[in-house]
């Protein structure tokens, strides 16, 4: 039995990541004359083209993003053998590339990711910070944090808290517009819309008694980020419905008061999400051991 042509296979995968011949044979310190005969050498193997090639443009053919994820699997696989053999000084090196939400990442997670950094000089932290989901087999990421209800899909996840959506007013608010006391009354309140929401003016609470209503508010700031919604809210301008972490500061001392509390949105999860890879290299499972034991739990 002919084995696979590996090298070629985690040379694709660099390419269709990278974007050009060029930049992956950097990545990979190798020459590009060496990565395009790779490329060749596989695609003359599959019996198919991977890549359009123009003198402008490489794109991926139809074939080559129903194999890319393979190929990025490879990839990865490999580069964790590798380092699975070598000595624990030289395992803690090299990039790794982690998705954060904006507000959470900075608030929570920067402060940690320096002190890792401390710890483990040999490691560089690349940080995208974006409240947009991202796809982290196709844009290479080695694990992101997600607050949200996961979907079942091939990702793994490791669950670290639940997170509960507090609605929140400012007292000057309550002053003012009154305190919405019953579901029915949220209709006569302004409030911020989360664009990135499924449906950001509608608003899905549970009861004591388990009834679930949808109930609509009106839209008084749209935000893609939460943080911009705090100096509308404590200005008394708006209520909203924000996670527990950007709340209980300000419920604590007073600036802002819980609305309804014993009508409660759905929980989501504070998780560590990773490709489906069961295999990852020595320094993304240091920082996930470092993030699952610096994290609040509660």
């Amino acid at each position: 039995m002919r084995l696979p042509d590996f090298e070629a296979w985690a040379v694709f995968a660099a390419v269709a990541d990278t974007g050009s011949f060029t930049a992956a044979a950097d990545a990979l310190s190798l020459s590009k004359a060496k990565v395009s005969k790779a490329v060749s050498r596989l695609e003359a193997e599959l019996g198919t083209v991977l890549f359009h090639r123009t003198s402008r443009r490489l794109s991926l053919s139809a074939a080559g993003r129903s194999l890319v994820d393979h190929a990025r699997r490879i990839r990865i696989d490999g580069e964790a053998a590798v380092e699975a053999a070598r000595d624990e000084a030289s395992l803690l090196t090299g990039t790794v590339r982690i998705a954060l939400p904006m507000s959470f990442g900075l608030r929570a997670v920067a402060p940690l990711i320096a002190r890792f950094m401390a710890m483990h000089p040999g490691i560089i932290i690349d940080m995208h910070l974006s409240d947009a989901r991202v796809d982290l087999v196709s844009e290479g990421f080695d694990l992101a944090l997600r607050i949200a209800t996961l979907p079942d899909s091939s990702l793994r996840a490791i669950r670290l808290r639940p997170v509960q959506l507090y609605m929140i007013a400012s007292p000057d608010y309550c002053a003012r517009h009154g305190t919405p006391v019953t579901p029915q009354d949220l209709g006569q309140h302004r409030a911020v819309y989360y664009a990135n929401a499924a449906q950001p003016g509608m608003w899905a609470l549970t009861g004591p008694d388990g009834t679930r209503l949808y109930c609509p508010v009106k839209p008084a700031l749209i935000v893609n980020n939460a943080d911009a919604a705090i100096p509308a809210v404590l200005a008394g301008l708006c209520i909203a419905a924000l996670p527990d972490f950007f709340c209980d500061e300000a419920i604590a001392d007073g600036r802002l008061v819980r609305l309804m509390p014993e009508w409660q949105f759905d929980e989501t999860t504070l998780s560590i999400v990773t490709p489906p890879s069961p295999h990852r290299p020595a320094r993304v499972e240091a920082l996930i051991a470092f993030l699952r034991s610096e994290l609040p739990r509660n």
